[in-house]
């Protein structure tokens, strides 16, 4: 089915026949991840889980950036807050992240200076204004915001902003489906490819993964019909036995992707070993601020004491991240960890799986 105008996307009647297509294609029990936390919220919002077959399961991946983003980084950014003369910058998510001790929101309340921020350019303007303070932006995400955080380290350099610092805990996705087909334990039938990423790394990013895998890949937008149109892609791939990397969101994602944005990202950062939460160190997965930059690098610019970072005991955030438990799996869901008093970051974030169960499935 072609859809051509915006309205379309989210038409009932074009969504029920994509649906009514998907039932009479759908003869197989598949299990389909979706990479990206924001299909998972919009397939939780448009409850598209009850209008699909209950042969097919969807199951919520990595696709979360403060979920993924380690218990230690989470250490490391509330060590850099209680260091004097520093202003600590973030999205908003971050803030309410248990760490094992602490998190930057209890930080805040008894006195650091903890801003949230919309943009990293938010940040600089804090620095420009605060001469004499350490202005550090906490980098969280995937490749769709590493280059917005390049340009901001490269704005600096050309602003002469000496005291302005960014900590990198920036993760790219292909990476992460390698780590994925490496897990114990996972069955996965395909994949529901993140469609913000893909705009930035396009379609070719992820030809190395699907050429060693052959595993069914379809990228996806956020509208119902969208990600309905994805599933259709995938169970047609896999009911014929021909597994192709496709792209249902040639509106926004081209082969290539944004190459000036991917240039810009390469330029100050370059590949690193990092630690994922739930999945533990992905080979080449994150993204570490190039020698070049490295006066914007707080990662060498800050003393950062190492402390026996702990995952929140019972939490089962690590496994619902990869799939291997849904939420209401773990034993501390709705019972201890809610989004008024969080225990693990699945609970906290608003891509987040734990929290679109509790909002979205609160019959659970």
């Amino acid at each position: 089915m072609t859809i051509k105008h915006a309205d379309e996307y989210r038409d009932p009647e074009i969504s029920r026949k994509i649906v009514e297509q998907i039932n009479n294609l759908s003869k197989k029990n598949i299990r389909l991840m979706e990479v990206c936390g924001t299909h998972t919220m919009s397939i939780f919002r448009n409850g598209i889980r009850n209008l699909i077959p209950g042969s097919i399961s969807l199951l919520s991946g990595p696709g979360c950036p403060v979920c993924v983003t380690a218990q230690s980084e989470i250490d490391a950014f509330i060590e850099i807050s209680r260091v004097p003369d520093t202003i600590i910058t973030t999205f908003g998510d971050l803030m309410r992240v248990p760490g094992t001790e602490s998190s930057l929101q209890k930080e805040r309340a008894a006195g650091k200076d903890i801003r949230m921020v919309y943009s990293t350019f938010d940040a600089i303007e804090i620095a420009r204004k605060n001469p004499q303070k350490k202005v550090v932006f906490l980098g969280v995400g995937f490749e769709t915001t590493a280059p917005t955080v390049a340009a901001s380290i490269m704005s600096a350099r050309d602003m002469k902003i000496g005291n302005y610092f960014v900590y990198s805990a920036h993760k790219t996705v292909p990476q992460a489906l390698f780590a994925l087909m490496k897990t114990e334990g996972m069955k996965i039938d395909g994949f529901i490819l993140p469609g913000h990423v893909s705009v930035i790394i396009g379609t070719r990013a992820y030809s190395t993964f699907f050429q060693q895998f052959r595993m069914p890949c379809v990228v996806a937008g956020f509208e119902p019909s969208d990600i309905l149109q994805a599933i259709l892609m995938l169970i047609g791939q896999i009911e014929d036995g021909k597994p192709e990397l496709e792209n249902a969101y040639k509106r926004a994602v081209s082969f290539d992707g944004n190459e000036k944005a991917v240039k810009i990202m390469n330029d100050v950062f370059e590949p690193a070993d990092v630690a994922w939460r739930g999945i533990g160190i992905i080979p080449g997965s994150g993204l570490k601020i190039r020698d070049e930059f490295s006066d914007y690098d707080a990662m060498k610019q800050f003393e950062i004491i190492e402390k026996d970072s702990k995952e929140p005991k019972g939490c089962a955030c690590g496994e619902i991240l990869t799939g291997l438990k849904t939420p209401v799996e773990c034993p501390l869901y709705k019972k201890i960890c809610t989004p008024v008093d969080p225990v693990g970051p699945c609970m906290v974030s608003s891509e987040g799986t734990c929290a679109a169960y509790y909002k979205y499935h609160s019959s659970d």
